[in-house]
């Protein structure tokens, strides 16, 4: 199986979880939806391009950051002793908008590894030449988390049967439908489950986004031995002769 392999970069970034605001809390990882519209902006499309990712990656540490955060309701009229800016809206009252300080939880020297495989074929080639020219620059998370891509190369995944405990290089997404169809696939899981956003569409009279798709998966630690019953096999790179196991969603 060809596959897009994307070695990348971030000094820091927070990929937010939607449930997070007092402290907006990062995933360990980018989530599908976040890397596949990262792809598509470097990519210049401008319609959905189906894919599969695996995403991988490790980071150093996370700390906490201050922001200026400005919050605000549709209607509320100003008022000089609730907010500090106020916005025209059309008609003799403006609208009220209260800005103070936020936190957000930032990851820190974040390595992230890829591997992109489109449904169509014909896009692999395409998408492999615009990542390495993006029509605009690269950000995961934040617009202002740029992303550093340091490696976009053509691959060959096979499937390789699990001998031994093979030990995770990279923390990973690993989808919950590869370890309900292997059993013990992950020794000593005590791994965070996340549901994922992957694919969504806009609906055209509310403006809304409407989540087509999400992946349930299990973030699985570094060095967590990989394994399963004999006859296992999985999907894998090789990387500088190590075997690099990847799960794709």
């Amino acid at each position: 199986m060809k596959a897009i392999r994307v070695k990348a970069y971030q000094n820091l970034a927070n990929y937010r979880k939607p449930t997070s605001f007092v402290l907006k809390e990062s995933y360990p990882l980018p989530p599908y939806s976040s890397v596949i519209g990262m792809i598509h902006m470097a990519c210049g499309f401008t319609s959905y391009v189906p894919m599969k990712i695996s995403i991988q990656g490790s980071y150093f540490s996370s700390l906490s950051d201050a922001y200026i955060k400005y919050e605000f309701g549709a209607g509320i009229p100003f008022e000089s002793g609730r907010h500090q800016l106020a916005v025209p809206s059309g008609d003799d009252k403006p609208f009220g908008i209260t800005r103070g300080l936020g936190n957000v939880q930032l990851m820190v020297d974040m390595n992230l590894l890829f591997h992109v495989v489109p449904d169509d074929s014909q896009m692999t080639e395409i998408i492999e030449t615009r990542l390495n020219d993006p029509v605009l620059y690269p950000a995961l998370g934040r617009w202002e988390d740029l992303l550093r891509i340091d490696e976009v190369a053509l691959t060959d995944l096979e499937q390789v049967e699990l001998d031994d405990d093979l030990a995770l290089p990279n923390d990973a997404y690993v989808p919950l439908a590869l370890l309900y169809q292997y059993e013990n696939l992950v020794k000593q899981d005590s791994s965070t489950r996340y549901n994922l956003h992957k694919v969504f569409h806009v609906d055209p009279e509310s403006g809304k986004r409407i989540w087509d798709e999400s992946i349930e998966v299990a973030f699985v630690a570094q060095n967590n031995p990989i394994g399963g019953q004999t006859g296992t096999t999985i999907l894998a790179d090789k990387i500088d002769e190590q075997l690099i196991p990847v799960f794709l969603a």
